[in-house]
């Protein structure tokens, strides 16, 4: 088992269980995330994770920053299906050993971390492959946690590493194609949609379907009555009832409470229209 593609498979089950209302899917989900958080975190050193375990028992090698990176996004991605806010304390976690042991003090980032194995020279390649790069996940990670904290540093960090990344993409596009949807959306906001509800409530259900289905670039969601939840604190009930806030910057409308009011407002927000 490899940290970074359970990462990329929590992520996928937790979006498409949530979009096509799949409670099994997000619970395998869950299930492989558990998995990363008993077996692959903290194995070697606390905070930490291992790249690769096999039958329950963690590997020797360090996790490197693809799986930093896959781990936070399937955590972010989990959070947005669940709304247990343990998930989106752990990406940051995560986020944060990635920059602090895997910066290059340039706005880039190794592969390795600063303190593994000593190479004679430590990797940095921001192109996808086959995966991800890490680079452009952990970026994408940054934009997103970002959102749902208000945390605008962590944004910081995104575009500073898009930055350096820019000449790559100009010269191979189809190598940087996480990082080019990563970048679009830093220019779409990202729009935040904060769903305030009882779950499991027919109201806050009908909003949180629409909420899903957003097709704003990089858009973040958040559902629950706030709390621990940065993006669903503040955001009262309206009359007692679901209600949802489409925001950008903490920044937002006025709520919405029908499911086809909150469709029409993610279809004109500013976010989705064109540039100029």
């Amino acid at each position: 088992m490899v940290a970074e593609w359970n990462g990329l498979a929590i992520a996928a089950l937790a979006d498409a269980g949530a979009l096509f209302d799949e409670p099994g899917w997000i619970a395998a989900a869950v299930t492989a995330a558990e998995v990363i958080t008993s077996v692959h975190l903290g194995a070697s050193r606390p905070g930490r994770l291992s790249r690769t375990s096999r039958d329950g028992h963690p590997g020797r090698n360090d996790g490197v920053l693809s799986d930093y990176g896959g781990v936070a996004e399937g955590f972010i991605a989990l959070f947005q299906a669940t709304g247990d806010a343990r998930w989106l304390e752990g990406a940051g976690q995560l986020i944060d050993v990635a920059i602090d042991h895997f910066g290059d003090g340039d706005g880039g980032f190794f592969d390795t971390a600063d303190d593994a194995q000593v190479l004679v020279r430590r990797p940095r390649d921001p192109a996808d492959s086959a995966e991800p790069s890490g680079w452009f996940a952990v970026a994408n990670a940054c934009v997103s946690y970002s959102a749902l904290t208000g945390q605008p540093s962590y944004r910081s960090v995104a575009e500073r590493a898009l930055g350096v990344a820019t000449l790559a993409a100009q010269r191979s596009p189809r190598a940087a194609g996480s990082g080019l949807s990563t970048a679009s959306a830093l220019l779409a906001g990202p729009l935040e949609i904060a769903v305030v509800g009882e779950p499991g409530a027919a109201d806050t259900a009908a909003l949180r379907r629409i909420a899903f289905g957003s097709t704003s670039p990089g858009a973040v969601i958040a559902v629950g009555l706030g709390g621990e939840v940065p993006l669903l604190r503040d955001r009262p009930l309206v009359d007692g009832g679901a209600a949802a806030y489409v925001c950008q910057g903490f920044v937002c409308q006025r709520p919405e409470t029908s499911a086809q009011a909150l469709a029409q407002l993610v279809q004109t927000h500013p976010a989705f229209l064109p540039k100029t």
